[in-house]
């Protein structure tokens, strides 16, 4: 009878394919249906490395006999876990014999709570290795308020040797549903990649300013040290991640990409670390989350400064022990991941004022990359332009229109707010109305979006379009450079001599307050002047 019972509780688990499941049915199979008090299954786990191997409470289930509600099923409290070797539990994981004590009360050495022993009428205790393929992954561990004896010590044996089949039969399932969702993961990533990289395939220019950068690019990406990219946004920031992934010794494995500006807050843990089925509402499946995506290859935080801050702890832990927690889940997870951060804010002033958390700021900023805007290389804006001409014109189906020497020279004196990326969109345009005629660099549709008429200065979309068609009177260099130092002024006198802030002068003006901060030292102006 004892035999048929565990036989019929086998069956039932081998019909589990998650590990968590089976688990959960092997003990309440062997209470339930076996009639044991108390059954409970310790696997096998590696910690850290300073930790080593140990056994961690996975599964519990037993029934009080006085009546109380005691938590058995909990995996928390003084039993969840056993280092090898230590105790009855922890001597059968590092010995793989099993361990029956027919009679407790005459073993008191044996027990370490017999209060709860006597309390509950415990008879028996046994314990018995789960081994799969000559491994020990854990330990099955059972009371018994009857009396059991060494044949039924040897029928626990063979159910404990289909509990372990069974457990490594639904890990393996669980490893190839990961790997699945991983792969199909990765593969959308990798047609994204595949994308960028045919949209941007080089970094043009041949500026002493580039130049620094793609020297420092040089220097770092052999490295896994951490990289903070800053700048203005539009100016390339995740090219130089790009080349820094592809130049390492990571570059065979994703760069795999997160836009943290773009992230729900209420999922962000779920986007960095992944939750599994159930964890929430609308977690209809286990999802593999950024970081466990970018094992062995490196993870690009496009504007790391929006991450909340109450969030920011979350981040630092996996970056400094490379340990997480799927959302819903107990298990910790470890992955080997090299981060590379951009920002267009200053997370230095940032932590400074209590924003951004200092420690996770020093721990990005290991080695800082600051990329200058496209106004700090002027020399770069022919190069740049034809290389959008040519790729735009090759994506349009379209015939490459003359870039004349007119269209370079107000490009060259526009600011260009929005950097490349602006540029890049400007070009399109204006590859579209060419036709394979000659560039049309009218710039008075980009006026329309980054200035209003009391913000127009030299160097503004207005001033160029000016310049680029023809139009109204033609103002000598230097007074347009009168004008600009005119305008800055009396925005700064207007916001007080604040650059920064919602009635500072970079938001008179509609651009970026680092932008303009950048733009009053190259001019000599001092803010409050």
């Amino acid at each position: 009878m004892y035999l048929d019972l565990l036989s019929r509780v086998a069956l039932t688990v081998a019909a589990s394919r998650h590990e968590c499941d089976t688990l959960l049915q092997i003990v309440n199979g062997l209470v339930d249906e076996a009639g044991f008090a108390l059954a409970r299954i310790w696997l096998l786990t590696r910690g850290a490395e300073a930790e080593g191997e140990h056994l961690e409470l996975r599964a519990s289930a037993g029934r009080s006999a006085v009546g109380r509600k005691e938590k058995w099923g909990s995996l928390k409290g003084r039993f969840s876990r056993f280092e090898l070797g230590a105790r009855k539990i922890g001597s059968v994981g590092s010995t793989g014999e099993p361990v029956l004590i027919e009679n407790l009360g005459k073993h008191p050495d044996w027990i370490a709570d017999p209060d709860w022993v006597a309390r509950e009428s415990m008879a028996s205790f046994a314990a018995h290795p789960l081994i799969y393929q000559d491994q020990i992954i854990g330990v099955l561990g059972v009371f018994s308020r009857r009396t059991m004896n060494r044949k039924q010590l040897e029928g626990l044996r063979a159910f404990a040797d289909h509990a372990a089949v069974s457990i490594a039969n639904a890990r393996a399932f669980e490893e190839l549903q990961e790997l699945r969702g991983k792969l199909e993961l990765e593969n959308t990533y990798l047609q994204e990649e595949v994308r960028e990289a045919m949209r941007y395939h080089d970094i043009v220019g041949a500026s002493p300013a580039l130049a620094r950068i793609l020297q420092q690019v040089e220097l770092v990406a052999p490295t896994d040290a951490a990289v903070l990219i800053m700048g203005e946004s539009g100016t390339g920031k995740e090219l130089i991640a790009r080349a820094i992934h592809e130049r390492s010794q990571r570059g065979a494995r994703p760069l795999v990409k997160v836009n943290c500006a773009s992230i729900p807050r209420e999922l962000f843990e779920s986007e960095f670390f992944g939750h599994v089925k159930g964890s929430f509402t609308g977690a209809v499946r286990d999802r593999v989350g950024r970081f466990q995506l970018a094992d062995r290859g490196t993870l690009f935080l496009d504007e790391v400064g929006e991450i909340p801050l109450d969030l920011q702890s979350k981040l630092l832990r996996v970056l400094q022990e490379g340990e997480f927690e799927r959302v819903g889940e107990d298990a910790t997870r470890r992955v080997n991941v090299r981060v590379v951060a951009a920002t267009n804010r200053d997370l230095g002033t940032e932590a400074d004022g209590r924003r951004f958390r200092q420690d996770l700021y020093y721990r990005l900023s290991v080695f800082p990359i600051v990329v200058p805007p496209l106004r700090e290389r002027r020399e770069d804006i022919p190069r740049l332009a034809a290389h959008f001409i040519q790729h735009s014109c090759r994506r349009l189906g379209l015939p490459e229109p003359r870039l004349t020497e007119g269209a370079v020279r107000a490009m060259q004196a526009y600011d260009w707010p929005g950097n490349i990326r602006e540029l890049q969109h400007v070009i399109e345009r204006a590859v579209i109305l060419g036709r394979g005629h000659s560039l049309p660099m009218d710039l008075r549709a980009a006026a329309t979006s980054a200035t209003t008429p009391e913000r127009q200065t030299a160097g503004s979309p207005v001033a160029v379009a000016a310049i680029a068609g023809n139009e109204g009177k033609i103002l000598t260099m230097a007074q347009l450079h009168e004008l600009e130092l005119s305008n800055y002024r009396a925005a700064l006198k207007r916001s007080g001599g604040k650059v920064y802030g919602a009635d500072g002068a970079a938001a008179l003006l509609g651009i970026p307050p680092t932008t303009l901060a950048s733009r009053l030292k190259s001019l000599g102006i001092q803010a409050g002047s």
